[in-house]
Order: C-alpha cells, then sequence, then structure tokens
C-alpha cells in the first residue's frame, strides 16, 4: 500500500458518484462545486481532475455512466479540515437531493476519500462486469477509505472505480463548460456552424459532430447543467478549443469549466477481439436489430447489431454461413455479444450461376448426372460458379467497421484512433 504523502503535504484521492436524477442535476457539476469550495476553504491544489466510464451493462447507472475523482495536495496538518469541508457539502448535497423528484430513479450518492493508493482491480471489475454493492462497500471500509453516503449508497461503486483507475500516455481528455445557473433548462446556444469550426480549427480535438448525420455531438440534450463537452488529446488541446468557442457570439457563455483526465475511448471494457465463423444467416429481430450465430473452437456465440449500427450493421447483413469475421463486442448479461467493431476476415463463396455452353446456361441431367448444353448436348461434372465478393454499400478502415459517432459508446476507441490488434 502506498501512503501519497510526504512530511508537508499529503495526495488526497477523491471520488463521486450517482448524485443526479434523470430529471435534474449532473455529478460533474456537484463535484465541481465540491472541488470549488476545497479551494476556497482548505490549503490544497487541485492536481488533476477525472471522469472515469464505467460497464455499461451495469444494473444501476447513471445517466452517462460515469464517475469523478480528483488528485488534490493538502497541507498534511489540514487533513481534518478537507474532511470537514466534504462532510459539510455532502449535507448540502443531501438536502438538494431531498428536493428532486420523486418519480424515477432517485439518487445514491457516495464520496470517498482516500490517502493512499486504491487496488487498481476496483476499477476493472467496475468497468468490465456487474460489482457487488456489499462486496464493494466491505472492501473499501477495510482499505480505511472516508465515506460519505445516502442512502443505500450505490455511488461507491463508481466512487471508488473513479479513484483507483489508473491513466496512462493515451488517456484522453475533455473539458466540460458548465451553464448559467439561469438558463438551465432552456434550449443551449451552441450554433452547429460553431462546432464544425472547432473541429477544423482545433484537429486535436475529436467526436465533435457526426458527419453521418451532420449534427454536432459537444451538446448534451438533456436538461442538465452542462453546456458542452469537447473531448481532445490533451488538457491544452480542449482548453484551446473551449476558449476559442468562447470567443464567438453564437455560443452560449459560460462561467465555469474545468478539464478532466478520461479513459473514454480507452476499449477498457472490452477483453481483446473475437474470431469465428458465420453459422445462420443473419436474422432481424425486435427493433430492426440484426442477430446472427457464428462459431469459435467449437462453441457458439450470438452476435447483435443494433439497428442504428451503421456500416457495422449493413456489413453484418450481407454476411454468409461459412464467412469468418473478427469482432469487437460487449457480453451482455444474456449472454450475447453487442458488435462495437467489426471485419471481415474471409468471405465464403457467392455462387453466381452453373457454367455456360453455347451462349446458355447448362442445366442439370437429373439427380446425380452431370451438367449438360440443351444446344450441343456436351456434358460437364456438376459445378457452380462463383465470384470474388465484398460487401456493398460500406466503407471500412484497413479492414474495420464501426457505427457512425454519434452511436458509439464513450468507452469504444475509434478506428481513426487505431486499429484492434
Amino acid at each position: 500500500m502506498i501512503r501519497l504523502t510526504n512530511s508537508q503535504r499529503t495526495i488526497a484521492m477523491i471520488g463521486l458518484d450517482d448524485t443526479d436524477h434523470p430529471e435534474v442535476g449532473c455529478t460533474t457539476h456537484a463535484f465541481n462545486e465540491l472541488i470549488a469550495r476545497i479551494s476556497e476553504e482548505t490549503p490544497s491544489e487541485v492536481m488533476e481532475r477525472r471522469l472515469v466510464r464505467l460497464w455499461p451493462f451495469a444494473s444501476r447507472r447513471t445517466r452517462g455512466n460515469g464517475a469523478l475523482s480528483a488528485m488534490i495536495s493538502v497541507e498534511s496538518g489540514s487533513i481534518s479540515d478537507l474532511e470537514g469541508v466534504c462532510g459539510k457539502w455532502f449535507e448540502d448535497l443531501c438536502e438538494s437531493i431531498s428536493e428532486h423528484p420523486e418519480s424515477g430513479t432517485q439518487a445514491s450518492p457516495c464520496l470517498v476519500i482516500a490517502y493512499n493508493q486504491a487496488p487498481e482491480s476496483w476499477y476493472w471489475e467496475s468497468v468490465r462486469g456487474e460489482v457487488d454493492l456489499e462486496s464493494r462497500r466491505k472492501e473499501v471500509g477495510d482499505f480505511d477509505a472516508k465515506t460519505f453516503e445516502l442512502g443505500e449508497g450505490w455511488g461507491i461503486i463508481g466512487a471508488s472505480a473513479a479513484i483507483s483507475w489508473v491513466p496512462d500516455e493515451h488517456s484522453s481528455w475533455e473539458l466540460i463548460a458548465w451553464r448559467d445557473q439561469a438558463r438551465i433548462g432552456t434550449p443551449r446556444d451552441v450554433n452547429h456552424e460553431a462546432v464544425l469550426d472547432m473541429a477544423q480549427k482545433h484537429p486535436e480535438t475529436f467526436l465533435n459532430r457526426d458527419p453521418t448525420k451532420n449534427k454536432g455531438l459537444i451538446a448534451p440534450r438533456t436538461p442538465c447543467p452542462v453546456l458542452y463537452g469537447i473531448r481532445g488529446k490533451s488538457s491544452n488541446s480542449v482548453t484551446e478549443a473551449h476558449l476559442w468557442m468562447q470567443k464567438r457570439n453564437d455560443v452560449e457563455v459560460s462561467q465555469t469549466w474545468a478539464s478532466h483526465r478520461t479513459n473514454q475511448m480507452s476499449d477498457d471494457h472490452l477483453i481483446g477481439i473475437g474470431k469465428g465463423t458465420v453459422l445462420t444467416p443473419p436474422h432481424e429481430g425486435r427493433g430492426a436489430h440484426t442477430n446472427l450465430q457464428v462459431i469459435t473452437n467449437g462453441r457458439t456465440n450470438s452476435l447483435v447489431v443494433f439497428k442504428e449500427g451503421g456500416q457495422v450493421n449493413k456489413l453484418v447483413r450481407q454476411l454468409i454461413p461459412g464467412d469468418q469475421i473478427n469482432w469487437l463486442g460487449l457480453e451482455a448479461p444474456d449472454g450475447s455479444i453487442h458488435l462495437e467493431r467489426v471485419a471481415l476476415c474471409s468471405a465464403a463463396p457467392r455462387i453466381s450461376s452453373r457454367p455456360s455452353c453455347c451462349g446458355k446456361t447448362m442445366r442439370s441431367a437429373g439427380r446425380h448426372q452431370s451438367l449438360r448444353c440443351l444446344v450441343c448436348g456436351d456434358t460437364m461434372e456438376k459445378i457452380w460458379l462463383s465470384e470474388p465478393w465484398s460487401p456493398e454499400g460500406v466503407s471500412s478502415t484497413s479492414g474495420w467497421f464501426e457505427p457512425s459517432p454519434s452511436q458509439r459508446r464513450h468507452l469504444a476507441k475509434p478506428l481513426d484512433q487505431g486499429i484492434p490488434i
């Protein structure tokens, strides 16, 4: 266990999750208020903020399914002051939550403070599968972390995951800009042309828009306090893009913003490339989703592509038994695999016709008989002709296909950021 301290300063890892309601609030906004209060009332320095997305199928997932954390350097003699500020802020949070609408899923927040390096397993368990609440609560308690909880405290899963995540040099960044309080709930003023221009002028930002649908992706469509989120390669790149946006008169003014290191576009939720041979023709199920069966090392898997899957859906609908494919996908609780990217490795022969003779297609002379030319009477063995085949109406990146930007998970790594290996 690594103690994050020296004789004069201590590093505190603070995590928060599950503060919002489907109709009210946002954990990023709540966390920003906490960080502001800590900065004002304690001798501390915010070293880095983090936004950590969790397992997409979690039964208790919040809107956006992300938790927040911050690395804070505080004077070692002021740890009790830090905890006092956090405790008072959490009381205020609980009071505001009591005013949330009674309908819908209720907030169940948890704030975690740790002064040691948390087990990285907390993160990996939370990004790749369901986590048992009581088991995680016991682990956090045994770790001697300070916690503040409301209700069942479901937020302890995300909060503990957020403080245990270890970024690397490939981590992406997201700058979140919040709205002025008086404008929350009103239409956002973020001009589409501004988003298009920003993407062109700031090439180290990404996923700003979906060119297949000609729409921007940075502004949410929920009544939350977030004005927009700009994703990019570094804190500097997203900050510069934000400041450029704020100089325009067709973009709503934001007085409060912060950049976060994130696990977005990391593929951390996935466990390697799947490979198999198609067993069945694709079947369109409920909601126009596409299903097909593949076999891998004697085991059958059910693959699912949603209607909104774009290029992936178009490719899968053209597959036939015998095609060999690779894929990246997430196993759902029902055992099916929801495809996120797919590649056609080898296409089974597509039969085109029987051979021809004398300008006519040869015909079968009967069961177990050869083919016969109806003009000259020549015969030959019974065969079908096939032609090289490639899928129609789709485009790939080095042989891989992916959905349009607006239909990808936060955690999915775009193909232009690297081909699966």
